[in-house]
């Protein structure tokens, strides 16, 4: 582990009150912890600015399994990118509904538009990309 240091931060006490509160309900013991997970989010979210970064990411999408050709086509989009998907879970919500969360890591632009592509399509009730970092470059 790297070594640690102590740097001050002046906060007005409303804000450091609601952060008190907010990091308290999250199961947080010190402010520290809380602000470094701040800091490795904001450094995650710029790695997913930067479209030559590898990236792990994962696309959910919600849709009726019944829905002409819907699971079917979803399918071929996946097989079409075997090279970024290493883990696929369905799962069936009711009679009808289905959902399929899949893990995909590659190249920023690659995640995205694969996830795009998945969501997009015609039949998807709702759909979400996740975007988080293989852990390489953050402490």
């Amino acid at each position: 582990m790297a070594d640690l240091i102590r740097f001050g931060v002046s906060i007005p006490d409303d804000l450091l009150g609601k952060f008190d509160t907010l990091i308290s309900g999250q199961g947080y013991t010190n402010r520290s912890e809380a602000i470094r997970d701040l800091i490795r989010d904001r450094l995650v979210e710029h790695q997913w600015t930067e479209s030559d970064h590898e990236v792990v990411g994962t696309a959910t999408v919600v849709y009726n399994h019944e829905q002409s050709d819907l699971a079917q086509k979803l399918t071929q989009i996946q097989h079409q990118k075997h090279n970024l998907i290493i883990s696929s879970v369905h799962v069936h919500l009711d009679a009808h509904n289905c959902l399929e969360v899949l893990i995909m890591r590659g190249r920023v632009e690659e995640v995205k538009k694969a996830g795009e592509l998945l969501i997009s399509t015609r039949g998807v009730k709702h759909g979400k990309i996740t975007m988080t970092t293989t852990g390489s470059d953050i402490d």
